[in-house]
């Protein structure tokens, strides 16, 4: 039913419990539309992800666990300042709309109680985060600063009067009386009179009605649902929606996916999506470094083939150099060409050779058999780039598919291996110390194979070398998608079975540049066997000995096997 206020409504019967009566613990800002609060309450910690993205906004309670930026961004300094040490009272949604009130305790910098609103509004591209005084009404800061040009409605900046969004006069219909259900519900069919509904919750009552009558009973029936939520995800011609009851015709879908908790199943439906916006914030100068590289390399490898190409036949100067030296009495100093028989050729034909008019005809046949003896010289070194290029090409193409399968906690090892590359510059600190993050098995994705042993998958290039040299048994076994940039995967099991090896190289064509193909060729091999070169960049393997399989991979399959 996407997130409306009937979502919102439910969903503040799952969070309410957990976080009211609690103290504001830590406050983070790690994206720029995101924040993260952590609340201390019966000795547990309580994490809550608010969002003001304008495609993903929401809130839910998570686990996930986020990579704070080295500078903390001003609006979370201030929630720092105001609300860290707080007591956080009462969780309030303005009506039924998709607006949610965080009501806190506090103390100012005088002693004195004060009480701080953090109004969340989700309201697609106009939706923010403000926080503002109770007792003054003034904002102190919003997550979203907003110039008076661009928003005439109210202003959105610190220092200026809160007030409400424009709402329209609809009528809540979890408080809608007998009388006003039958003044504007009753006769209606668009159901335009209520709030916070959107089209398909809209669909789902008008469903509801056509079951089972359209009578005020059956209306507060329907809206008592959402009091006891059931988190429920549907999918239906690969689309998936999501609303906190299951839909009346389950019928009409291809398939129905229940959840513990409304938190749980938002983490779920927007993670891959919101991984993707935030990779994209935090790697948009790698990406672009990344792209530069590979455009770059491949015009390079383009040149040095024509380059090579142009050695390979420099037989062509050799040929003119002789036939000059042959005829060099016809040679007249000054000329710019002369025609000369080709006693290469059977037919002694006539061959056509440039001069160069300032050069005397014998530095002419000179020049020729000096850039036949430069082009052969060059072959060997020409080939030699042409290896470096195409190494370095298959790099950063390896790059670029570690982003590609990114969490925004990656992207913080991807950049540090750019740096010690020399692709880009170190800062201050890093020209220091190499303070380096210690991996560990925290930092792998894991799968459970159909005999419950682990696959481990590394999605850049530490993760890669740490879960191939350091983590993985020497008979345990390694996969890879042949001569395509992808992870490393290990199954641990030194004894792999039939549909082991086949999950764990699905598992590997998924994690690929291949992940879309239908028939992608997934080397494996035991792990002592894959060897790193001497000087070989980052990731990079060779193997000997190994088996080959053919697989589809296949998402679904894929997803349930994940831990």
């Amino acid at each position: 039913m996407s997130f409306d206020g009937t979502f919102i409504h439910s969903l503040l019967t799952e969070i309410k419990p957990e976080l009211v009566n609690s103290k504001v613990s830590k406050v983070y800002q790690p994206f720029e539309h995101e924040l993260v609060f952590v609340f201390r309450i019966n000795r547990q910690n309580k994490k809550l992800l608010i969002s003001s993205n304008p495609q993903y906004n929401r809130m839910n309670l998570t686990d996930e666990k986020f990579t704070n930026p080295t500078v903390p961004p001003t609006f979370a300094m201030v929630l720092r300042k105001h609300l860290e040490g707080s007591f956080l009272f009462k969780i309030e949604q303005v009506g039924n709309d998709r607006i949610v009130n965080f009501y806190f305790l506090t103390r100012n910098e005088y002693g004195d109680e004060e009480e701080l609103v953090l109004s969340a509004e989700f309201m697609g591209r106009h939706s923010n985060i403000i926080l503002y005084s109770k007792r003054t009404n003034k904002i102190i800061d919003l997550i979203k600063r907003i110039a008076p040009d661009k928003n005439r409605a109210r202003l959105l900046l610190p220092k200026a009067d809160y007030e409400l969004p424009p709402l329209t006069d609809q009528e809540n219909p979890f408080d809608l009386s007998l009388e006003e259900f039958n003044a504007s519900v009753k006769d209606s069919d668009d159901l335009s009179t209520l709030s916070g509904l959107s089209g398909q919750t809209k669909n789902e009552l008008n469903l509801w009605f056509d079951k089972k009558g359209k009578s005020y009973q059956e209306f507060t029936a329907f809206f008592a649902q959402f009091n006891t939520p059931k988190a429920t995800e549907m999918i239906n011609n690969g689309k998936t929606s999501f609303a906190p009851i299951p839909p009346i015709d389950i019928d009409n879908y291809d398939e129905i996916v229940s959840y513990p908790s409304l938190s749980e199943l938002l983490a779920n439906f927007y993670q891959r999506k919101a991984n993707s916006e935030w990779v994209k914030q935090r790697s948009s100068h790698v990406d672009m470094l990344t792209k530069n590289q590979i455009k770059k390399l491949k015009k390079k490898i383009q040149a040095l083939i024509k380059q090579q190409n142009q050695a390979e036949n420099s037989e062509d100067y050799r040929i003119k150099g002789e036939l000059l030296t042959t005829y060099l009495h016809q040679v007249k100093p000054g000329m710019p060409e002369i025609e000369l028989p080709n006693y290469y050729d059977e037919n002694n034909s006539l061959i056509k050779i440039n001069l160069k008019p300032e050069l005397t005809p014998s530095k002419n046949s000179q020049w020729y058999f000096s850039k036949y003896q430069k082009l052969r010289n060059s072959i060997k070194y020409v080939q030699e780039q042409i290896n470096i290029a195409r190494s370095e090409l298959n790099y950063f193409q390896g790059i670029e598919e570690n982003l590609r399968i990114a969490t925004p906690n990656d992207i913080e090892q991807i950049v540090q291996e750019l740096r010690e590359q020399g692709y880009l510059k170190k800062n201050r600190k890093q020209q220091k110390t190499r303070n380096h993050k210690k991996l560990s098995e925290q930092d792998i994705t894991k799968y459970q194979s159909s005999e419950g042993n682990s696959i481990l998958v590394g999605k850049n290039n530490f993760q890669n070398e740490w879960l191939t040299f350091k983590k993985a048994q020497k008979k345990q076994y390694w996969f890879h998608v042949k001569d395509i940039p992808g992870s490393h995967v290990i199954l641990q099991t030194t004894e792999p079975t039939d549909a082991e090896i086949q999950e764990a190289a699905e598992i590997a064509a998924y994690y690929s540049k291949a992940q879309s193909s239908a028939h992608v060729q997934v080397d494996y091999v035991e792990v002592k066997r894959v060897k790193k070169p001497n000087g070989a960049k980052p990731g990079f393997v060779i193997y000997t000995g190994q088996n080959s399989i053919e697989v589809t991979p296949q998402p679904n399959k894929i997803d349930q096997m994940k831990l």
